[in-house]
Order: C-alpha cells, then structure tokens, then sequence
C-alpha cells in the first residue's frame, strides 16, 4: 500500500507540474488516403492505433495534446483534441497549424507517393491504363527537424522497417534530425501494422537503445510518453 501511495503521489505531481508549465504537443496518426480518381486511392495498413494510444497517455500526463489522425476506425476519446484528415497535404497543412509546439510525435503512415493528376471520374479498365505518374507527398517529419523557425523541442519520429531495423532507424533519426526515433518491424503478422500488439526500440540521437518486447500498443504508448517527458524535462533544465 505504502508503495501504491507513493506511486500515486508523485504522478499527480508531475501532472500538475506539466499542467502548469502549459506543454503543447502534436502527434499524427494513421495512413493517408492518395486518390487516383473516387474511388481508388494509394494508401497502407497503418490502423493508427499507435499514435492515438501516446497522445492518450500524454494528454493524461498533463500535455495539451492535439491528434492529427488519418482514416481509422477508432472511436476517439473526448480527453483529447482530433483533427481529421485524408490526405498527406492535409496532414501536413494541419500540421502547421499547430505551430509553434513543444512536441511532435510524428507516428502517422503519411504515402510517400501521391498520383500528380486525380481524375474526377472513375477510370475504365477499358482505357488500357499501364503507368501512373506519381510525385513525393512533403515530408513532415524532415520540415519539422530542419525548419529551425518551427523545430519542437522535442521531435519524435517512427522507422517502419521491414529490414535491417537499426541501421536503417538510426539514419532516418540523423537524417530528418530527430530527438528520438521509434523502431518497429513491421513485416511481422503479429506485431506492427493493423494490429494491437507491438514491439519496438526507442532510439536517441546519443545511441542509447530501450527495447520494449511483445506488448499491447497501450503499453508501448506508456513507455514511449515516459521517455518523452523525461527527455522534455532534461533538455528544459539545460535551456535553463
């Protein structure tokens, strides 16, 4: 009991600690819908349950937490903010909106590709179509490190891989210029897209590496906000 105590105090603490420094964070979630014509559309299996879970357990840590979330099929919690989008620019224009933010989580699936013409009506198979021109959707999580203007205090990134996990997770945090990146392997049937289970490697920008094994996306979420505030409240006591 002592302990159970003891645990409850010093989290109401912290909440009230960050209720009162008024920390603001972003974090998108889910796939982005890219339409080739109405009722086509490029997307992936990301369910956006991952990122809906960490803007959860930030806002319940004291955060004022706004959820940019593409299709899912989640019914939202009315503890926190949700901004609807579809499409890859809408994510991104939602996006800076919410700027300037002492956090971004940027969890979202975005389509790295989007058709360049969508054709107002339903293509015909009878057409013969063999090519789809496509260009490069804007990448969030690269404006928001390397726009010095708007950079959080805190950015986090996600690294779904199907190989070579570390290495490939490690240069996209250098490369976009995250504090943190999050790794999961999401060729796994069990763990990653579209699914309630994860496991994952939270990586910082010194090298240091926290596995989390096989665990419901709640408890990944836990973990990751955990890191999140830890990392927010060391880099605040060295600004100051």
């Amino acid at each position: 009991p002592r302990q159970i105590i003891s645990y409850l105090e010093n989290f109401f603490k912290q909440k009230d600690y960050l209720k009162k420094k008024n920390i603001r964070a972003v974090v998108t979630t889910g796939p982005t819908r890219e339409y080739i014509d109405p009722v086509r559309y490029i997307s992936n299996e990301s369910s956006g349950k991952q990122g809906y879970e960490i803007a959860l357990e930030l806002s319940r840590l004291g955060i004022q937490t706004t959820l940019i979330s593409g299709p899912t099929n989640i019914n939202y919690s009315k503890e926190i903010k949700v901004k609807k989008i579809i499409s890859g620019k809408q994510m991104f224009n939602e996006i800076k909106k919410t700027l300037p933010t002492d956090i971004a989580v940027c969890a979202s699936a975005v389509s790295d590709f989007k058709p360049v013409v969508k054709n107002k009506q339903k293509l015909k198979k009878k057409i013969n179509l063999n090519k789809i021109q496509l260009e490069q959707n804007p990448d969030i999580l690269e404006f928001l490190g390397k726009n010095n203007k708007y950079k959080p205090k805190l950015l986090i990134g996600f690294s779904a891989e199907t190989e070579n996990i570390l290495e490939n997770s490690i240069e996209k945090m250098h490369e976009k210029r995250c504090d943190i990146i999050v790794a999961n392997d999401v060729s796994k049937k069990e763990t990653g897209f579209n699914v309630d289970l994860n496991e994952v490697m939270i990586i910082n920008k010194n090298g240091k590496i926290q596995k989390i094994k096989k665990s419901s996306k709640k408890f990944i979420a836990m973990m990751v906000a955990k890191k999140i505030i830890t990392s927010f409240l060391d880099i605040n006591k060295r600004l100051n």
